[in-house]
């Protein structure tokens, strides 16, 4: 009998694996180190938020509450000062919907028919087009700032809801356009080859076919521009004017309130309201979020 059918009869030679090495102990470790690091500023704003005052100015920020009660919560939705205005940070609650859904859905619709059209329908210059396009996901918004002032200003829309939209949906074409195009690049060309012969147009391939087979990339582009847009201070304090102001601003409106008394309950509650729609968002889709960014970034 060969040597080598017999070690396959045999089986595989040598000890066995240990799961528990010194080297995995460690990495376990180093896991569990920097989860407490980064969970600890989260447990800290909670307990505080469920805290009273009285129980706040005796100092020990990590212990848990003597007496648990939301009317911090309550209050930083409904009745928190930011600036003159004593309505909570509800209001810039829903001026960051307002802001948020046609900007989302613009800048998506628009990167990915681009997207679409730099990857299966190759005119002249398309490349430069698209270096152009990247080029835009690498300048600092603060150059933009000024120019987009006299811009916005001298066609009447300077501090309107309409010119915040606009600005979000610009500003997140270079990156979404990148992942549309990275992702119908990884399709196969018989099937655009397919749809045209069968006399397909350009509306019809996008609408019937493309966006059908694009789930996980729109996902991954939702996520990004949820994220991006509701964390957005800089653009929110500039363009949207004092009606628009969307969470983001209401907060740093309570926060830095230099009257009355500093709420430390209030302020933790309103921050963690603020951060609660990216958080949902990322955990509930996280398993399409990897899935659509490794599809749009290894096969492009």
């Amino acid at each position: 009998m060969p040597s080598s059918v017999a070690f396959a009869m045999e089986g595989p030679a040598g000890r066995k694996p240990q799961h528990l090495s010194p080297a995995r102990i460690g990495i376990y470790a180093f896991l569990v180190i920097a989860a407490l690091f980064f969970l600890l500023p989260l447990y800290v704003m909670i307990v505080t938020s469920l805290k009273s005052m009285p129980e706040i100015r005796q100092g020990n920020i990590f212990a848990f509450p003597q007496v648990w009660t939301g009317e911090a919560w309550v209050q930083a939705w409904s009745t928190a000062c930011t600036g003159l205005e004593c309505g909570g940070i509800s209001v810039g609650f829903w001026n960051s919907v307002k802001i948020l859904i046609p900007s989302m859905i613009l800048s998506i619709f628009i990167s990915s028919l681009t997207g679409y059209a730099l990857s299966f329908w190759r005119v002249r210059g398309a490349n430069v087009l698209f270096a152009v396009l990247l080029l835009g996901a690498f300048i600092p918004y603060q150059v933009f700032i000024y120019p987009l002032v006299l811009i916005y200003r001298g066609v009447g829309i300077y501090s309107t809801l309409p010119c915040i939209i606009i600005t979000h949906t610009v500003f997140g074409l270079p990156v979404l356009t990148l992942l549309f195009r990275n992702y119908y690049s990884s399709l196969p060309m018989e099937l655009f080859k397919a749809a045209r012969v069968d006399g397909a147009g350009l509306w019809q391939i996008f609408f019937r076919l493309m966006i059908p087979m694009s789930i996980p990339i729109l996902v991954v582009a939702a996520i990004l521009q949820v994220t991006g847009i509701w964390n957005d201070f800089l653009f929110g304090v500039v363009f949207a004017g004092r009606e628009n102001f969307p969470m983001t601003v209401q907060l740093n409106n309570i926060v830095n309130s230099t009257q009355g008394e500093k709420l430390y309950n209030v302020n933790m509650a309103a921050t963690i309201l603020t951060a609660l729609v990216p958080l949902i968002v990322y955990f509930g889709s996280g398993r399409w979020f990897v899935r659509g960014i490794t599809a749009g970034a290894v096969k492009g």
